[in-house]
C-alpha cells in the first residue's frame, strides 16, 4: 500500500536512466578500472 522512500527512489532512478545509458556507464567504469589498475601494474613492473 505505502512505498518506502528507498522503493520510490529506485523507481524514479529506473525511470530516469535508460538501459543504454546504464550499459554505457558500466562499460566506461570497466574500461577506466582496467586502465588504472593496468597502469599501476605496469608501473610496478617497470620499477623492479
Amino acid at each position: 500500500m505505502f512505498d518506502s522512500l528507498s522503493d520510490r527512489m529506485k523507481q524514479d532512478d529506473e525511470a530516469a536512466v535508460t538501459t543504454r545509458e546504464r550499459v554505457l556507464r558500466w562499460v566506461a567504469v570497466s574500461v577506466l578500472s582496467i586502465l588504472i589498475f593496468g597502469g599501476l601494474y605496469l608501473g610496478l613492473l617497470l620499477i623492479e
